[in-house]
């Protein structure tokens, strides 16, 4: 392939947009961590209620620092990878890297790109449900029960989450060392496996409806699609893709709050039939209302600030 056709820009704008979108997502964010791997929660009104009672409004920003740091690189990743994608594929296909690509297209460079997302996604994902889950003492020690922890250990970890700080971790960095010192490597892609089956059709969900969306409000084929246009389409296409991934995302959440010596879940197939035994098929769309809601605002704003800055560094 002809380097011409790889554009740095579209790396630096999804940074951009990825950030601006960790701001506004993060806070129902957690609270979709919580549903999906906690206990307790009734709903998802309940849940924010229980946040804020318990921790006020800084609970709902919990592990935040990590994902403003992180998921501007990620997006980073997935929007330069699939922008870039895309023109491989039409120069390969077509012979002009400018040439629109087809839905086809547009799929298997989804697909390729949720595929790519994983290796940077999974530690990321990790460590901020990680983070987001310290506060669920009764999670912390009902896993190291049902997994038949011994009385002395179990006692241990009900004096550490009864302490005064309630934490396991004193941030990130302590996070991923921690992880890496119990589990090595391996322990930072836990549910690595369920993020593959959530992103690699959520991607295709994602960035197909957007495109789609996108050629829908333009006025005609040849201009740019208004700012509003692009806020709609990217928050549709957001709701469209985090919904349709809730299942898969109730397992890669569970999988990767499964903290402790002791594991519940031995495997991605572990986790759905034990999920499924123990609360039924209902438990697999936890979280989804979170999701439809969530995903709207935070897509709306990735989409927006990834094109508004990719206009801008095309101006130079």
């Amino acid at each position: 392939m002809a380097v011409n056709n790889f554009h740095l820009n579209d790396f630096m704008a999804g940074w951009i947009g990825g950030a601006s979108s960790v701001v506004v997502g993060h806070p129902l964010d957690t609270v979709k961590t919580r549903l999906q791997a906690g206990k307790g929660y009734q709903n998802m009104t309940h849940c924010m209620l229980s946040i804020y009672r318990k921790e006020t409004v800084a609970g709902f920003f919990k592990g935040m620092s990590f994902p403003v740091a992180t998921i501007a690189a990620y997006n980073s990743l997935v929007f330069g990878f699939f922008s870039n994608a895309q023109r491989f594929i039409s120069k390969y296909r077509y012979g002009d890297g400018r040439h629109a690509c087809s839905k086809l297209d547009l799929t298997v460079a989804s697909m390729l790109t949720g595929l790519v997302s994983v290796g940077v996604g999974a530690p990321v994902d990790l460590v901020k449900i990680r983070l987001q889950m310290q506060t669920q003492t009764p999670l912390l020690t009902e896993n190291f029960q049902l997994a038949g922890g011994v009385s002395g250990e179990s006692n241990m970890v009900m004096r550490v989450a009864h302490s005064s700080s309630q934490t396991l971790y004193r941030g990130p960095v302590h996070c991923i060392s921690s992880i890496l010192q119990a589990e090595g490597l391996q322990g930072l892609y836990r549910g690595g496996g369920a993020m593959v089956l959530r992103d690699v059709p959520g991607y295709v969900l994602y960035f197909l409806p957007y495109t789609v969306f996108c050629d829908l409000l333009r006025p005609d084929a040849a201009s740019n699609p208004h700012p509003c246009a692009i806020w709609l389409a990217g928050g549709l296409a957001g709701s469209i893709s985090w919904v349709t991934a809730t299942p898969s995302d109730v397992v890669k959440s569970r999988m990767q709050a499964d903290a402790g010596p002791h594991r519940k879940y031995r495997s991605v197939a572990n986790c759905i039939l034990h999920s499924y035994k123990t609360e039924g098929v209902q438990v697999f769309f936890r979280g989804a209302s979170v999701n439809a809601i969530r995903g709207f605002p935070m897509s709306a704003t990735m989409f927006l600030a990834y094109e508004l800055s990719l206009q801008f560094l095309g101006s130079f």
